[in-house]
């Protein structure tokens, strides 16, 4: 699937990073999707990615949390090479999963239960970027009643 943003990068100013995003996950989505996984939205601002990760162990699995990137990667061991096998159904190949976190997203939580890897998720913007309200008030505006006593004084 090829996904052309191009009329919308020339009508639009600063919006490059979801363009990015928007293509980045188009030409992912073709790739390899092992290990299936669940996003959840459990509350407004909580999320829960639960990935199938049957047949790794805590110690094979990593996930690294950078700025507005989740990375989960899982590296099995080739102990299970000497094993003499008559068929084998169970996926044990190493993977990478990649998600886009958006600004003010962070993993608060990570397990391992009965092969799910399941990552909980928290948005928490900070009180700085919250919208506040602005008390509305009467009279003249302070640079009015600034300049006022200075004329005054003069």
């Amino acid at each position: 699937m090829r996904l052309d943003l191009t009329p919308y990068r020339r009508s639009t100013i600063g919006f490059d990073r979801l363009f990015d995003m928007i293509e980045n996950n188009a030409r992912a989505a073709t790739a390899e999707n092992y290990p299936p996984f669940n996003l959840e939205r459990l509350a407004e601002d909580r999320y829960r990615i639960t990935l199938a990760v049957a047949g790794f162990t805590r110690d094979e699995i990593a996930i690294t949390a950078q700025q507005n990137l989740l990375q989960v990667a899982g590296k099995k061991d080739d102990k299970a090479g000497s094993a003499n096998f008559l068929h084998v159904g169970i996926a044990n190949r190493s993977f990478e999963r990649r998600f886009e976190l958006a600004d003010f997203v962070f993993v608060e939580d990570a397990r391992l239960n009965d092969g799910l890897l399941v990552i909980d998720l928290v948005r928490e913007v900070p009180e700085a970027m919250k919208p506040k309200s602005i008390a509305i008030r009467t009279g003249a505006p302070l640079a009015a009643v600034e300049d006022a006593g200075v004329a005054e004084a003069a």
